[in-house]
């Protein structure tokens, strides 16, 4: 990355989320959440989208910026506060971002665009919004799936999984039929697949 804009914005995120007083055991150590959160989710536009424009990149980085700020339970139970919840996170997430994308010498627009994504405006109508929700989604799958699904019955494993990957692009679906899963979750995906 030789982008010095590009670097010092994903410093300052980085910054920001090493702050995040839950962590998350990592080779051994113990992490901040989200920080490494950030971190699979570049590790994974690398990988499988390695032309992505640096305002994409950004987004990912920056999909879940400081997100202990907004907590769970200061919304309602249920649906549809787990969806205000999102929502609002999505805002916080955009507005902070685009706050340090400003602070770091980007232009008002660029950093306006870097917000749509992440309040995933236009989903299914603009590339970019689908790849971060891809990515996102691939991250879930290859990092976070066993530790959800070792707390939650299958039924609603199975439910989840469907409603994941009706979110995603056909490529996107074709990189988490490739993606080597333990036995137990392979056969979770088959599931919810038939």
């Amino acid at each position: 990355m030789t982008n010095s804009k590009l670097h010092s914005v994903f410093t300052a995120i980085d910054d920001i989320n090493s702050e995040d007083p839950n962590t998350t055991l990592f080779n051994g150590k113990t992490q901040p959440k989200e920080l490494l959160y950030g971190q699979y989710m570049t590790a994974c536009i690398n990988q499988y989208w390695p032309k992505a424009n640096e305002l994409l990149q950004i987004a990912v980085r920056a999909q879940h910026i400081k997100r202990w700020h907004l907590k769970r339970t200061e919304f309602d139970a249920g649906k549809a506060g787990y969806l205000k919840w999102r929502i609002e996170q999505g805002k916080f997430h955009a507005e902070l971002t685009k706050n340090l994308m400003i602070e770091h010498g980007y232009s008002e627009e660029d950093a306006e665009t870097t917000a749509k994504l992440l309040r995933k405006e236009k989903i299914k109508s603009n590339p970019d919004t689908q790849t971060l929700e891809d990515v996102a989604c691939l991250v879930f799958l290859q990092h976070y799936f066993d530790e959800f699904a070792a707390k939650h019955t299958e039924e609603k494993i199975i439910r989840i999984l469907q409603l994941t990957w009706r979110k995603m692009s056909d490529q996107a679906h074709e990189i988490a039929l490739k993606l080597t899963l333990p036995d137990h979750l392979a056969a979770l995906v088959g599931k919810a697949l038939a």
